[in-house]
């Protein structure tokens, strides 16, 4: 965490101003999360062929959500504010001393997802 925020010692947030894409992007992603949450109730004692139909279309819907949950955590680390990017900064430099929930913070802050396959980690960071 420490070594990637080495790489953005320069970087600066905004004055905390409503952002109308975020705010698009949240509410299709609250739709998607939705019509899943739907489609997962109404499979209670169904046909086998209506379980692959709605399968294939939960799957479309969790691509979307993916895809959606991305790009909100994209716009939402550029528009950081300053007060955040300085706390975070403040948890870093002093990352050895500060305690798990601190740590846990500022890890969902700065990323979005963590892939683990065999000895393969992935991280995607928000920044």
């Amino acid at each position: 965490m420490v070594k990637k925020m080495a790489q953005f010692q320069t970087l600066t947030g905004k004055r905390e101003t409503v952002n109308p894409k975020l705010t698009a992007l949240k509410v299709e992603l609250a739709h998607v999360e939705d019509e899943i949450e739907k489609l997962l109730n109404t499979l209670t004692g169904t046909s086998a062929v209506l379980i692959s139909y709605a399968n294939t279309k939960i799957e479309e819907l969790d691509a979307q959500r993916q895809t959606l949950s991305k790009e909100s955590a994209g716009l939402s680390a550029e528009s950081m504010s300053p007060e955040q990017i300085e706390r975070l900064s403040v948890y870093l430099n002093r990352w050895e001393e500060i305690d798990f929930d601190d740590r846990r913070l500022v890890a969902d802050s700065l990323i979005s997802q963590i892939r683990a396959k065999g000895e393969c980690v992935a991280i995607e960071w928000k920044i």
